[in-house]
């Protein structure tokens, strides 16, 4: 465990002094902190060894990040660390992902352990992915646990490179690790609120304005003291409050659905985000506002000819995945498919159809394999509804 800076600048000149490659990984405390920081960094390089970081202690990584930039970065799942590793100035320009790279050969399980034992013939145990990583100190387990998440990242990611070729999609995945790089963050939410477990169920806004102060006030305290919300208080508990309506702070320090390690210590704060609720005259609206679409399940009442136009885009698009081996979902993001087929192009053609997906996001080989596809579907299906709509004239 590195966590000073005379030992990490050490490390840093060992690992520039390495060959090839650099397999990295990050832990976080997923649903002990509130943070998504890294509490353990590992590195691996080949001639220089294995290297784990402790970020809270270290802090800034640009010496490390300076020497390696241009060197290319191997990851799994890479999406889920480059947030974190960017916190502390660890921002790759190249990388390879090997359950991408998993995802694009057609593999059936695409988790880490699973992936190598299937490639590499080597059992790796995972018993600690989902720990307390700011625990300190940490066990001798976990860091061994730690240390196995990088070592093979090498040896995969070359047997990974020549799986790709043979199934010629070295193309495909170099476009696909590099959006992975360059992908926006998620845009906050404007009512983050509503990602309250159950809210749905709540019909009155008055029941809503409870709920969304109750979830405030959890989540101001919580990224006060860095602890994850749910550990404090529930989402079922604040859920009970706001549909119950307790009129007295003692009816509810009654409510026996009301529970958490921070229920009772903190009623005080819970009883003054209830009082505010009720007496708010900024009352939320009954459905989040936003452009989010319909359920397809519901689009055959509210747009049947988009509920059409999805169906035989989903259609010819499981044709392709199967011919290629690849999910649909990294085919084509679903997201982009509802939306083409709630509102599509003026002009229906490979063309148009093109410019929308690369307009919502997609890279050109995905453009390139489902296109002209996509819009032989529409066209098919425009057609029909023209027929239908003459006979019944």
């Amino acid at each position: 465990m590195i966590d000073t800076r005379e030992a990490y600048l050490t490390a840093t000149a060992a690992i520039v002094g390495g060959t090839g490659p650099i397999g990295v990984d990050a832990e976080r405390a997923s649903g002990f902190t509130y943070s998504q920081r890294a509490y353990l960094i590992q590195v691996y390089r080949r001639g220089a060894g294995t290297f784990l970081f402790d970020p809270p202690a270290i802090g800034d990584f640009h010496e490390l990040n300076d020497a390696l930039v241009e060197e290319e970065w191997i990851f799994h799942a890479a999406s889920q660390d480059l947030a974190c590793l960017r916190e502390v100035g660890l921002d790759p320009a190249r990388i390879f992902d090997t359950e991408l790279a998993a995802r694009l050969l057609g593999l059936p399980r695409v988790g880490l352990g699973t992936v190598v034992e299937e490639l590499l013939g080597i059992h790796l145990a995972k018993e600690h992915s989902a720990a307390n990583w700011s625990t300190r100190p940490l066990p001798e387990a976990w860091l061994v646990y730690g240390a196995l998440d990088v070592e093979l990242l090498p040896d995969l990611r070359d047997r990974m490179v020549e799986m790709l070729a043979a199934d010629q999609k070295t193309v495909i995945a170099e476009q696909e690790f590099a959006a992975v790089l360059t992908r926006d963050p998620k845009p906050a939410s404007a009512e983050p609120w509503r990602r309250l477990s159950g809210v749905h169920s709540l019909r009155a806004q008055r029941n809503l304005a409870v709920a969304r102060e109750l979830w405030l006030a959890r989540d101001r305290l919580a990224q006060a003291i860095d602890v994850s919300p749910g550990r404090l208080v529930p989402d079922a508990s604040l859920l009970a409050a706001a549909r119950t309506l307790p009129v007295t702070r003692q009816a509810l320090a009654d409510l026996r659905e009301f529970s958490g390690r921070a229920s009772r210590s903190e009623l005080d704060r819970w009883w003054a985000a209830i009082q505010a609720g009720l007496a708010t005259t900024d009352l939320p609206s009954l459905r989040a506002t936003g452009d989010a679409l319909p359920p397809p399940r519901a689009w055959a009442d509210r747009n049947p000819d988009a509920d059409l136009r999805f169906k035989a885009a989903r259609a010819v698009l499981a044709v392709i995945s199967d011919e290629f081996a690849i999910p649909l979902e990294n085919l084509v993001t679903p997201d982009y498919v509802r939306r083409m087929a709630w509102t599509p192009p003026e002009r229906i053609d490979s063309g148009s159809v093109g410019e929308a997906l690369a307009a919502l996001g997609a890279r050109a080989w995905q453009i390139d394999l489902t296109a002209q596809r996509i819009a032989d579907a529409f066209v098919e299906v425009h057609q029909t509804i023209d027929a239908a709509s003459e006979e019944d004239s």
